[in-house]
């Protein structure tokens, strides 16, 4: 399996033209299916902007492949694929070297890519009376099926070569699909070669408008997660597998929940001014429960400025300043904050003469759900909270952050936590909820008035204000 997971591929064209434009080689044509296994072996869709995921799309791709082959080649976009570093050799056929996974490969075709690598796998397995694996619904499933069984498919690459009698099977792997390589028109040219890696963000994006990208998607391409990632894998990698970064990216927590808890810290950074020179504006707390891709976007903004990222490989960006890297470090821990919180918050409600699983809105939650998981952790719980009445007192926990001024000259502010949060909430999380349900009557007990309102977050900060101060 390990002979498959290297960085070059060879494409041989049927049918192709080369066209020039700045600094861009394009190479358009027809390779056959059986040409694009090399592909498929070496390649995932790290440069694609969404991964994808077995459905309709992929079954009907299938479907044409099998059912119309003439003509398969008119009814698809085929592949995208770019390159930075490549070898053309004999009988048209280019070597690609694959050097940045995250720039470079299929940018666009996944869902093409994936379609004809299952039906690849499914003419394998089927030739050797092997039951096609039922559990594949991602490309990341695929893979490992393609690399368990890749010896079938081995064979019946060999033996669809030999029986040259046998038409059927040779011309289902001779069906043509459309290829257009990207490559730098000179490789040798430094500039040429930062221009042309600069570039393929854009090009992803428009190939990709039919299905406009998520904030998401787009800013997990330009590496605004990465530092943050990187953090959140080190504090609690469970939790960091399990967030959709990218579009069917198979993940069950969105990106935008964990970012939303993000801004609580970074909204206490002095001020980091906006591209127009203006102070950048931070989610207002009703945002962060109410206005989550508002979140995303202002993150998408804030870390693309230059005082806060500077320019990496390509179209990537790196973070670069030490005061927001110092907030990532407070915002991995909120995950798990959060859960504590949620678990904790029914029983400490019942403890002050309530009768949590009275309330209409989380009679109704638990009666729609069998499991009673935590949001981020999935540890088991014996409710299941309306994210309107746990947010505000999450929000609360900016009273335990604090901004340490820097000593130094070198030195920058930090964001840091002024207690140790999880001790400290478990001696005071009782009195500042006794206090904070008091908003509860007003509203109604309507998880959406109380999330969406500003005060009840002002309400949750100054409850852990008093707690701070001994005011039990």
């Amino acid at each position: 399996m390990d002979n498959l997971k290297n960085d070059v591929a060879i494409i041989k064209f049927i049918q192709y033209d080369e066209q020039y434009s700045g600094c861009i080689t394009r190479v358009v044509g027809y390779a056959k299916i059986r040409s694009l296994i090399n592909l498929i072996d070496v390649l995932d869709l790290d440069a694609n902007p969404r991964s994808s995921k077995v459905g309709t799309v992929t079954n009907d791709i299938q479907d044409s492949i099998e059912n119309t082959p003439d003509i398969f080649p008119f009814k698809t976009k085929g592949l995208l694929v770019a390159s930075s570093e490549y070898e053309q050799l004999e009988r048209h056929r280019y070597r690609l070297h694959f050097k940045d996974r995250q720039t470079e490969g299929i940018l666009d075709g996944g869902h093409n890519a994936l379609a004809i690598g299952l039906y690849v796998l499914r003419l394998a397995m089927d030739a050797a009376n092997h039951p096609f694996p039922r559990s594949i619904k991602t490309w990341s499933d695929f893979k490992s099926a393609w690399y368990k069984f890749h010896e079938l498919i081995d064979q019946y690459l060999k033996d669809t070569r030999k029986d040259e009698d046998d038409t059927e099977s040779v011309t289902r792997l001779d069906v043509l699909v459309p290829i257009e390589l990207l490559l730098p028109r000179d490789q040798n040219d430094s500039n040429c070669l930062d221009e042309f890696n600069s570039n393929l963000l854009d090009i992803c994006n428009a190939r990709n408008n039919n299905v406009q990208l998520t904030v998401s998607t787009k800013a997990n391409k330009h590496g605004y997660f990465d530092a943050f990632k990187k953090l959140l894998s080190e504090q609690d990698p469970d939790v960091e597998k399990r967030i959709e970064w990218k579009t069917n990216d198979g993940g069950d927590i969105k990106a935008a929940d964990v970012i939303a808890l993000a801004w609580i810290p970074l909204s206490l950074l002095p001020s980091i001014p906006n591209k127009s020179g203006k102070p950048f504006e931070a989610p207002n707390p009703v945002q962060l429960y109410s206005s989550k891709a508002v979140c995303l976007n202002k993150f998408e903004q804030f870390m693309s400025l230059d005082s806060v990222s500077s320019q990496g490989k390509g179209y990537q960006r790196e973070l670069s300043n030490p005061s927001v890297y110092s907030a990532f470090q407070i915002a991995v821990q909120l995950p798990r904050l959060y859960d504590h919180i949620y678990a904790t918050f029914p029983r400490l409600y019942n403890k002050n003469g309530g009768s949590y699983g009275k309330i209409n809105a989380v009679k109704s939650l638990n009666r729609r759900h069998n499991s009673h998981l935590a949001p981020y952790g999935h540890e088991q719980v014996e409710y299941l909270s309306p994210d309107g009445f746990i947010t505000p007192l999450v929000y609360g926990l900016r009273a335990l952050m604090t901004v340490e001024q820097p000593q130094k000259q070198n030195e920058y502010p930090r964001v840091v936590w002024s207690q140790d949060p999880l001790p400290w909430l478990d001696q005071h999380l009782a009195s500042i909820i006794k206090r904070y349900v008091t908003i509860f009557t007003p509203w109604g007990y309507d998880p959406q008035k109380i999330g969406k309102s500003i005060g009840s977050y002002q309400n949750a900060l100054d409850d852990y204000k008093l707690a701070l101060a001994g005011i039990e």
